[in-house]
């Protein structure tokens, strides 16, 4: 037992013994390996270094000749750029100086032209002197030998001059007195004929006159308004007389202009239906009527186009015919007696063999050029021919307008034709007036002359015409200068203007200013 127990601490004591030698080896061993791997890394480290700083040695010499290329480039291109720039400024001072020597010889011939003008001048001057002189003595030597001097002679010229003129114009005034005196009493009794043999006794106020109904009596107070305010505003915007009477329930239009009186009319039945009657409303329905009126013009063109069944007419050419529905001619309506004259010229091509919608189509724009003769200078007629060629029409329609009144000679059938139907419905008993055409033709000069003053804005003949109302822009004319404009324009009217009885110059100068509550 007890050798069992040696025996077993001898091997715990071997085995510690040899744990120790082996820790102690290994130890050692390890020790020894990693100052190894030590050397080896200082050494690697070493290599590194050094390659490293060959390497950068290397980059900095290369960077260094690159640096020193770069600056000897860019020496080269400045070292060019300013030889260039040299060069340049040199050809720019030569060319200055060509242009100052130029200029020098310039203004050395300018003084030498200056001196020899001077000279002149000085010559011309004498001369007029020896002239003057010359015409003086002249004149001493005249009034010596007439014993008159200069004044007294002109005052005798003059004299025995206006005695002559004044014989003259007496002696030429009297012919035409006599001459004038035959003529009218012809052409009185052809007027009353043709009133006797074509007019009825209601047609002329068919033509001038609209009347309006009223719900009530009590309206005619809201359409005159306070002061009257309403029926003015009223008439100044639309041109119209309104005529109120103690005519029940009605109210009266009265205007040469038919397109006045029909805004009038629809602005009027518009601020019954609708209540409000003052200035603003007044004026803004006023707008409003007249762009449905221009609405209404081209539909009624559209309408007469179709019914003489004419293709191809150009849409501004249908606008002018709808505005002949509002122009008369000697009491006739333009857009029927164009109509009329349509049928006519279709029939009679149809009986002559001739090309009937080329002759409906030149009897329907025979009269286009009324549609804008209240606007352009000149005749109907050189106005519907501008408006034909404008649009492109054909060659033969536009001789047709234009001889259709014998202006020129007609040379083809189809203008034959349309000269005949234009007199057929023109001679159709009760067709036309000729006083009112004259009337009217009265009352737009009269509107004429008072627009052709400057600052006049607007004009309107009413009262059958013997009043002209004449809106004046405010800021061309002052109220001082309001005075003396009535005064010309009354001067003018007294010179260009045939008229009975007297004519009320109004002009008016409103000015306004607007502003809304927000």
């Amino acid at each position: 037992m007890p050798s069992i127990i040696v025996l077993v601490l001898v091997a715990v004591v071997a085995i510690a013994a040899g744990v120790a030698a082996g820790f102690f080896l290994g130890q050692s061993y390890r020790r020894k390996t990693a100052e190894a791997k030590i050397g080896s890394a200082e050494e690697e480290a070493m290599r590194i270094v050094n390659d490293a700083i060959k390497t950068a040695e290397q980059k900095r010499k290369e960077t260094v000749i690159e640096a020193k290329d770069e600056a000897l480039r860019m020496k080269t291109e400045a070292d060019k750029e300013i030889k260039e720039r040299r060069s340049e400024l040199s050809r720019q001072e030569r060319r200055l100086d060509q242009k100052e020597e130029s200029l020098d010889k310039k203004v050395a011939a300018l003084e030498q032209k200056e001196e020899e003008q001077r000279r002149r001048s000085e010559l011309v001057e004498a001369k007029l002197d020896e002239l003057e002189q010359l015409k003086l003595r002249q004149m001493e030597k005249l009034e010596t030998i007439a014993g008159l001097t200069q004044e007294d002679a002109k005052h005798l010229l003059l004299n025995r001059l206006d005695q002559e003129l004044t014989h003259e114009k007496a002696m030429r005034i009297s012919a035409y007195e006599s001459n004038l005196k035959d003529e009218c009493d012809t052409m009185a009794r052809e007027m009353i004929g043709q009133a006797i043999a074509r007019c009825a006794a209601d047609h002329s106020s068919e033509t001038t006159v609209s009347v309006v109904p009223l719900p009530n009596d009590e309206m005619k107070g809201r359409i005159i308004g306070r002061e009257g305010r309403n029926i003015r505003a009223l008439e100044t915007a639309t041109g119209v007389d309104l005529i109120i009477d103690d005519t029940p329930e009605a109210i009266t239009l009265s205007s040469f202009d038919q397109a006045r009186r029909e805004v009038a009319r629809m602005t009027l039945e518009r601020l019954i239906a609708d209540g409000r009657i003052h200035p603003a409303r007044i004026e803004e329905t006023v707008e409003k009527c007249r762009r449905e009126l221009e609405l209404s013009m081209k539909r009624e063109g559209e309408r007469a186009v179709m019914e003489v069944g004419i293709h191809g007419i150009h849409p501004d050419i249908v606008k002018l015919l709808g505005r002949l529905k509002f122009r008369t001619s000697f009491g006739q309506n333009v857009l029927n007696h164009s109509l009329e004259v349509s049928y006519l010229s279709g029939l009679l091509a149809g009986e002559m063999g001739v090309n009937v919608t080329q002759a409906r189509r030149a009897g329907l724009l025979h009269d286009i050029g009324k549609a804008l003769d209240h606007e352009i200078e000149g005749s109907h007629i050189q106005i519907g021919v501008e408006i034909a060629r404008k649009y492109k029409e054909n060659p033969a329609v536009i001789h047709a307008i234009e001889a259709h009144h014998g202006d020129v000679e007609p040379k083809t059938p189809l203008a034959f034709i349309v000269m005949a139907a234009d007199a057929i419905s023109a001679a159709r008993p009760g067709a036309r007036r000729e006083n009112l055409e004259s009337y009217i033709k009265r009352l737009e000069n009269l509107e004429e002359i008072s627009c052709s003053f400057e600052g006049v804005e607007n004009a309107f003949a009413v009262q059958a015409g013997r009043e002209v109302r004449i809106m004046v822009k405010p800021d061309a004319i002052s109220d001082d200068q309001l005075i003396l404009l009535a005064r010309s324009i009354t001067k003018k009217i007294e010179e260009e203007l045939d008229y009975p009885g007297q004519i009320k110059v109004n002009v008016i100068r409103e000015s306004r200013a607007v502003e809304y509550a927000k």
